[in-house]
C-alpha cells in the first residue's frame, strides 16, 4: 500500500455525494487514526463526550493492527463508501 494510495483516499473521504452512517465514519476514523498515529495513546474520554468515547472506542478496538495493514483497510473501506454514496 502506497503512501500516495492513502492520501487519495484521505481527500476523496471528503467528496462523499452523502453523509455515510456513524458506524461507518466510525471505521473511517478509526483505521485513519491506526494508519497515522498507531495504537491509542490518549485516556479514554469521559463519561458525557459519547462521540468522543465512540471514537475512542473504535480506534482502541484495533489496538494491535499495523499501519500497512490498517492503511490498507483504510483504502477499501473508502473505496466501498465511493461505490456506495458517490464521489
Amino acid at each position: 500500500m502506497s503512501e500516495a494510495a492513502f492520501q487519495k483516499a484521505a481527500e476523496e473521504v471528503k467528496q462523499l455525494k452523502s453523509q455515510p452512517t456513524d458506524q461507518e465514519m466510525l471505521d473511517v476514523y478509526s483505521h485513519y487514526k491506526q494508519a497515522t498515529v498507531g495504537d491509542v495513546n490518549t485516556d479514554r474520554p469521559g463519561m458525557l463526550d459519547f462521540k468522543g468515547k465512540a471514537k475512542w472506542d473504535a480506534w482502541y478496538a484495533l489496538k494491535g493492527m499495523s499501519k500497512e495493514d490498517a492503511m490498507k483497510a483504510y483504502v477499501a473501506k473508502v473505496e466501498e463508501l465511493k461505490g456506495k454514496y458517490g464521489i
